[in-house]
């Protein structure tokens, strides 16, 4: 007869002293710092079609490109100043290059790439300087790429369990959600499906170039998420649970729901083929915001939860007791 031992004292939880985070949260304020993650993709992915429009004899393409760029890159910075609290602490950010530090860095990103775009834009709407234009819009196009990903290091390289456990990933989604947001706003340059010193026999109505970019962004965007939450262990749970959760899950459907409409658009000919290519543009814009709010959100529920601190460690010590056992 076996004899059951029943527990004396409650299982032992883990916490914190008077239930205050083990690390500091971050103080950035919503909806700014998420605004500011999801236009600066934008406006880099933006700025890169743009210079292959102008390259490649895709005038609509083109302006579209220098227009989004520089409406993301100024609507960034003013996002990011109004978190700072004061605009001088922006120019103090540029007062030194330190190339340790991701912040310093991007700093030195942002302020070219949005002098570059806007003077870009400004030229391309004034019809002045198209010389000048054609060199800033290379420049900016340029920078693009590391426009997309840079704030993606800058959060990995924080404290933060949900951003700092995912270092491996976070670039690869942000890069993917650029791509399907800055393709998807392009999707608005409606006749650049070929270049105009192509074929002039072929209707050039559907935006070939934009739509891949779209596509092959969202389709990154999808796995490296995917790889994410199965990697991270415990921090997992706060992008799958949650208001972040609701939020990234919602941000898939749309972003599947972007690319089919963005493929449906190169398949359907004439007004109805725009149309498609614009809905595309707007849902793909809009999953890659609720990407960018989603993973803010996942770490900051990290950062204020004293699990996602002691758990992970627990494990480790675990681990590394079995290792010295063998």
């Amino acid at each position: 007869m076996t004899v059951r031992e029943r527990r004396m004292v409650p299982k032992a939880e883990f916490g914190s002293y008077y239930d205050r985070p083990i690390i500091k949260p971050p103080v950035w304020k919503v909806p700014d710092v998420p605004a500011y993650l999801y236009l600066g993709g934008m406006a880099g992915v933006s700025a890169s079609l743009g210079a292959l429009g102008d390259l490649t004899g895709r005038p609509s393409l083109r302006r579209v490109g220098r227009i989004a760029a520089a409406g993301g890159a100024v609507s960034s910075v003013g996002f990011l100043i109004h978190d700072l609290g004061r605009p001088e602490r922006f120019l103090n950010m540029m007062r030194v290059l330190k190339p340790t530090s991701p912040l310093s860095v991007g700093s030195w990103i942002l302020a070219p790439f949005g002098t570059l775009a806007g003077a870009t834009a400004a030229a391309e709407l004034t019809g002045l300087s198209p010389r000048l234009a054609r060199v800033s819009g290379l420049a900016a196009g340029v920078l693009g790429p590391a426009m997309t990903t840079y704030t993606a290091v800058l959060l990995a390289d924080t404290a933060v369990p949900g951003w700092h456990e995912a270092y491996r990933e976070l670039p690869f989604v942000f890069a993917g959600s650029a791509l399907a947001a800055g393709g998807g706003a392009c999707l608005l340059a409606g006749r650049d499906a070929v270049s105009v010193r192509q074929d002039p026999r072929i209707p050039p109505d559907r935006p070939g170039p934009a739509r891949r970019v779209a596509v092959a962004g969202a389709a990154l965007e999808l796995a490296a998420m995917a790889v994410l939450e199965r990697r991270i262990g415990h921090a997992a749970t706060a992008y799958t649970t949650g208001r972040a959760g609701t939020v990234l899950a919602a941000s898939r459907a749309a972003t599947v729901l972007g690319a089919a409409a963005a493929v449906a658009s190169g398949v359907v000919r004439g007004r109805r083929g725009r149309i498609l290519g614009a809905v595309a543009g707007l849902v793909l814009n809009a999953s890659s915001a609720a990407t960018r709010y989603g993973v803010f959100e996942a770490g900051m529920v990290t950062a204020r939860d004293p699990s996602y601190v002691v758990v992970p460690q627990r494990e480790g010590m675990r681990a590394r007791k079995v290792e010295a056992a063998e």
